[in-house]
């Protein structure tokens, strides 16, 4: 993972105006009603990704939200609570060609709210702050000191050894807002850079593609190419998505998963969102998904007690009997994506920790 690569404008892509109108009319319109919270993430979250990709839109694309912009002043008001959500909508909205200026007068008036203060997390401020900044409103106190605090919590590489998705998310999306979405360089040092890599030997352990794709974005963003294992491993997770037709609130589905292989297939100059879909309600599968080793492994090195040892090759030969092939080639698939693995596994392994 030592290649640079140069750190680059979002990419133009291909002409894929039906298939751009079809995705953003089914998260508009056909999934949740706009007052749901989750239709604020869903759509928050399409169009930023069209946004940092440099998807081209055209006609009338944008209109299913057409409604929700021009209403947009009573809903922040009324729904302070997802100010981070309303205000991004917004900003792409506008950024990928809808036309309006609505965005510079409410990034100020949630400016003088104050409720970017109002946040507990900094994750959340950070967001927040990157926000604001996009109309040149600075609305977050203490900015320096909350960037130190981010660097610090990115630095702690032990910290992504071990299995824990929300802290791994909190990487991820502090590499996105002081990148700037790929902007511009986020300034990782090589503790950061490790913390992602250990990250993404977690996520392709679990097979968890949604992670691993962020990771992998993440990476790119910082100008490091990620290993050619986890892409060529998204590459087939991305092909396996299965789109069909569905009732409005059918539930849950892959979405967000689809959403990040298919930004990080863009991010890496691939076609993003290929298959072709129908205007209308649709649901997102996983056709390609598969059970990682992560938690068996865990479970395993859990039972060895004090016979852990912080030596993958001590290791390799408990863990290898008990494994499916299957498992135990993802498993050697993760390793010789690292140089670093038998590093991360002595942290994974948590073999020196004792109680008292």
């Amino acid at each position: 993972m030592s290649n640079i690569i140069p750190l680059r404008a979002p990419p133009s892509q291909p002409p894929t105006a039906p298939l751009y109108g079809a995705l953003i009319g089914n998260f508009a319109q056909h999934r949740r009603q706009q007052d749901d919270v989750f239709w604020l993430k869903e759509n928050a979250e399409l169009l930023n990704i069209l946004e940092c990709t440099g998807a081209k839109l055209c006609g009338d694309q944008l209109d299913p939200l057409v409604n929700f912009y021009s209403n947009i002043e009573s809903r922040i008001c009324f729904f302070q609570q997802y100010y981070r959500f309303i205000l991004s909508i917004c900003l792409d909205l506008e950024d990928l060609g809808f036309g309006g200026d609505k965005g510079e007068e409410i990034a100020h008036w949630v400016a003088r709210q104050g409720l970017a203060e109002a946040e507990l997390s900094d994750l959340q401020r950070a967001e927040a702050r990157r926000l604001l900044l996009r109309r040149g409103v600075a609305g977050v106190a203490n900015s320096m000191a909350l960037t130190d605090r981010l660097y610090r919590f990115i630095n702690r590489p032990e910290t992504f050894a071990l299995p824990n998705k929300k802290a791994a998310y909190e990487l991820t999306h502090i590499v996105f807002y002081l990148s700037e979405y790929g902007r511009r360089d986020p300034g990782l040092g090589k503790q950061a850079i490790l913390s992602l890599e250990y990250a993404g030997l977690l996520a392709f352990l679990d097979q968890n593609s949604d992670l691993l794709a962020e990771v992998c974005i993440s990476l790119l963003y910082a100008g490091k190419h990620p290993p050619a294992a986890w892409l060529d491993w998204l590459r087939w997770q991305t092909a396996g998505f299965v789109i069909t037709s569905a009732t409005p609130g059918a539930g849950q589905d892959a979405y967000h998963d689809y959403f990040v292989c298919n930004w990080a297939m863009a991010t890496v100059k691939g076609v993003p969102f290929i298959p072709q879909m129908a205007p209308g309600p649709m649901q997102i599968r996983k056709s390609a998904a598969r059970i990682g080793p992560l938690r068996q492994m865990s479970q395993m090195l859990f039972d060895l007690g004090r016979d852990r040892s912080p030596s993958w090759p001590v290791m390799r030969q408990h863990l290898e009997p008990g494994l499916s092939k299957e498992s135990y080639e993802i498993l050697r698939t993760a390793e010789s994506s690292s140089v670093h693995f038998e590093r991360f596994f002595a942290s994974f392994a948590r073999s020196s920790l004792v109680f008292g």
